[in-house]
């Protein structure tokens, strides 16, 4: 029996990761298939080809992002993106709306943004408890003149979803910055510590410069 039961775990350990990859990417895949339909009818591969080739809409979507990636890049693209933008800006309820998740997006996908460029290690929920931060930012505005530059902006994960977590500023000095990567540092949350990453050199030091900057 406990041989029966180990081969069970060793193969649930190789069969399960394998199947939610694969039912991710499907999901992926038809979710983006579903893009051709923006596409008029006589336009649609299906329509011409006589049927259905999985994948076609994960190239349709990647043209279109890059199209409209090279066209928001020169003089012209961004005067219209930017009165795009002062379009949404003055509708009710959608500026409010997307005035945050142009934030957010700006945030996440900016060259010049610092969201989860860094790991590191910070003492919550209360002191002597560590656990995994993702460096966002530094507190602006208001925030900046009640704390000080010296603080830092934090996101938090909880595991084993790292979706979900805590927004928290505390001082760049009270953080220990890691060696590891961000993915890394995920992959240790999502698996509640039992994947640990691969040590990158001498111990973590104290908070740098680099993470105030």
């Amino acid at each position: 029996m406990s041989k029966l039961r180990k081969w069970l775990f060793s193969g649930l350990l190789v069969l399960v990761p394998l199947i939610i990859t694969l039912w991710v990417i499907d999901w992926v895949v038809s979710t983006l298939d579903k893009s051709l339909a923006i596409l008029p009818k006589a336009w649609q591969p299906d329509q011409y080809l006589g049927l259905h080739i999985p994948g076609l809409g994960v190239v349709f979507a990647l043209v279109v992002v890059l199209t409209i990636g090279a066209l928001a890049s020169n003089f012209i693209g961004r005067q219209l993106v930017t009165w795009w933008h002062a379009l949404l800006h003055r509708i009710p309820v959608v500026r409010s709306i997307y005035s945050g998740v142009k934030q957010v997006s700006d945030t996440l996908f900016s060259e010049k943004g610092n969201a989860f460029r860094k790991a590191v290690l910070v003492q919550f929920p209360r002191e002597g408890m560590w656990t995994i931060g993702f460096l966002t930012g530094k507190p602006g505005g208001e925030l900046l003149q009640h704390l000080g530059s010296e603080h830092i902006s934090l996101y938090v994960p909880t595991t084993p979803n790292p979706t979900g977590g805590y927004f928290v500023m505390v001082k760049a000095t009270d953080c220990i910055e890691l060696e590891m990567s961000v993915d890394e540092a995920l992959t240790y949350v999502v698996s509640m510590g039992v994947i640990v990453p691969v040590t990158h050199g001498p111990s973590a030091q104290a908070a740098t410069p680099s993470i105030q900057s």
